[in-house]
């Protein structure tokens, strides 16, 4: 199956994309983090406003990524001076292992050639191993561990990951 890459820009799609990264968020994130700070980070960073907030006023961009006429996933990206952060990569976990990680890998290594952005980062919970060996399959490398506090009481305990992009 072929994805589509859509990207949010209007209230509604805002809303939509709040809701799926709710349930992605409290199926998949229960096995490496307590529901209290499942809660606490979804309300911080994946809410309505916490990313009607990003797009308009951080440079953030959001992007559906639709199979068959529905959303079975998201990424959130922002453009840095020479580099691309991946924010946010989730699929739903019905849609996991059918090759949909790569079609988006592939997205994101097109846009750093066009925008000549050599390096696509990210952070993942580092005892995240099911997503870490995900990543480094896609070629991404750690290269720090950084432990941020999010307030609240709840730090995010993170593998600094990088893959270096190839400018022709």
């Amino acid at each position: 199956m072929e994805i589509v890459f859509t990207r949010v820009e209007t209230e509604e799609e805002i809303a939509v994309l709040a809701r799926l990264a709710s349930e992605i968020w409290k199926d998949y994130f229960v096995l490496v983090i307590s529901n209290e700070q499942i809660d606490y980070m979804l309300d911080k960073f994946q809410s309505v406003q916490a990313i009607t907030e990003q797009i308009t006023k951080q440079g953030y961009e959001y992007y559906f990524m639709n199979v068959n006429g529905s959303s079975i996933g998201y990424l959130g990206i922002k453009q840095e001076e020479g580099k691309l952060f991946l924010s946010k990569f989730y699929i739903h976990k019905d849609h996991r292992g059918k090759g949909y990680a790569s079609q988006a890998m592939e997205l994101l290594v097109n846009l750093c050639k066009n925008r000549k952005l050599d390096t696509i980062w990210l952070t993942v919970n580092r005892y995240n191993d099911a997503t870490i060996a995900i990543y480094e399959k896609k070629g991404f490398k750690t290269v720090r561990t950084q432990v941020a506090d999010i307030g609240n009481g709840f730090v995010m305990d993170d593998n600094i990951m990088e893959k270096v992009i190839v400018l022709e």
